[in-house]
């Protein structure tokens, strides 16, 4: 195969595989007559970097193989005690190949090329090499999970062990990420801090849509001596549009979906003092049992009460419950502490209506939700989101295949 798959890239160029091939021939005698005999213009030579038996090649750099005098026919690279397969790119003109992804550190690689020149012989060349050890290991977590079917507001939230302090390094993890999208759209990754960078469609994503991200950061240099070491990837579905909004002065929540209105929910907001955020948000997560503790917000003592059906809102404690001592003011008052009341009928249904993802748009209180309370992707425009990637340049998915 000329284009293999994987999750990797690279390694040093020290040096270079070179052999020579003559052309064959069916009778000529050797000055150019008959079938092509051995002139250099039938020679082939195929070279690999990095060369065989080279000890500590850099992951962070590209494999390649050039044809001289001919163009290759096959390149496979493969690595570890089950041969996995890496993914390279062959040239348009067949003269060259190229490792597409960082390589795993501390690992055992093997090229394999097969090219052919001017005389029709193929000739194959090998390389056998393996990968520094690093000094320092960068680890990931990924979200969504794996197999999950989200909102069509999720976001993708890569998680680093390691701080990535520099232009460069950020450059390097953002390069190593790709998304596959059934139904290819523009996003952009923004980096929430140097521990996290997620990723958002310039619009909600389309109903329906799979997407499957790869971390490909196994081989990608963060800091001196410091380097990924493991690829990582996450496949997801896209459910229906969901989409509530829940007004503070009328009391009620509209839930949409695929634009209709399915239902509409008498709420209660937070009272005077302790009002909810106005702004888009995404249900970040469900719990059917919570345990509401005013000393999480720095007043121990004010409250103590066991909640159900919990989707959470933001990181500071903002839910939609089931509230059922509020039931009377549901409908024509806000008195919570900054949460979301529904009765126990209605906060059951919105749960189970609810998937991780799903927007959930509160207006009309006079506090703004602050940009990094939860996954709060939607709380900046496509042009502020777009200015927090470390390479500035939107990301146009590759289809899944």
């Amino acid at each position: 195969m000329l284009k293999g798959r994987s999750g990797t890239v690279s390694a040093a160029i020290i040096g270079a595989v070179i052999i020579a091939v003559s052309g064959c021939s069916s009778g000529g005698d050797g000055d150019g007559g008959g079938a092509g005999g051995g002139k250099a213009a039938d020679q082939v030579k195929l070279s690999i970097t990095p060369a065989t038996g080279t000890k500590q090649a850099a992951p962070e750099k590209p494999v390649t193989v050039t044809a001289d005098n001919g163009k290759l026919t096959d390149v496979t690279l493969t690595y570890g005690k089950k041969n996995k397969k890496a993914e390279g790119e062959l040239a348009q003109d067949g003269t060259s190949w190229k490792s597409s992804w960082t390589l795993k550190p501390s690992t055992t690689y093997t090229v394999t090329a097969k090219g052919t020149g001017g005389g029709g012989k193929q000739v194959t060349a090998t390389s056998t090499f393996t990968t520094l050890k690093p000094d320092g290991k960068l680890e990931t977590g990924m979200s969504p999970l794996d197999g999950e079917t989200v909102g069509v507001g999720m976001p993708v939230q890569l998680l680093l062990s390691r701080p990535v302090s520099t232009k460069a390094g950020k450059v390097a993890v953002e390069k190593a990420l790709e998304v596959r999208m059934s139904e290819p759209v523009q996003g952009a990754w923004y980096w929430i801090s140097d521990e996290q960078v997620q990723f958002r469609p310039r619009e909600y994503w389309p109903t329906g849509q799979k997407v499957e991200v790869i971390a490909h950061l196994a081989g990608v240099k963060i800091a001196d001596g410091v380097y990924g070491v493991e690829d990582r990837s996450a496949s997801f579905t896209v459910g229906e549009r969901h989409i509530t909004t829940i007004d503070a002065k009328k009391h009620r929540a509209t839930v949409t979906e695929g634009g209709e209105t399915v239902k509409t929910i008498n709420v209660s907001l937070g009272k005077p003092g302790h009002e909810s955020y106005s702004g888009t948000m995404i249900a970040q997560e469900k719990a059917k049992d919570i345990i509401m503790d005013s000393a999480t917000t720095g007043n121990p003592g004010e409250y103590r009460i066991p909640t159900k059906w919990n989707v959470r809102l933001t990181y500071s404690g903002v839910f939609v419950h089931s509230a059922p001592w509020s039931t009377t003011s549901q409908g024509s008052d806000n008195v919570s502490h900054g949460c979301v009341n529904m009765s126990a009928g209605n906060a059951k249904w919105f749960y189970d209506f609810t998937n991780r993802g799903d927007i959930v748009k509160v207006q009309g209180t006079s506090r703004k939700l602050e940009f990094g309370n939860g996954p709060t992707p939607w709380a900046k425009s496509w042009e502020d989101w777009l200015a927090g990637s470390a390479t500035g340049e939107p990301v146009t998915g590759t289809p899944l295949e």
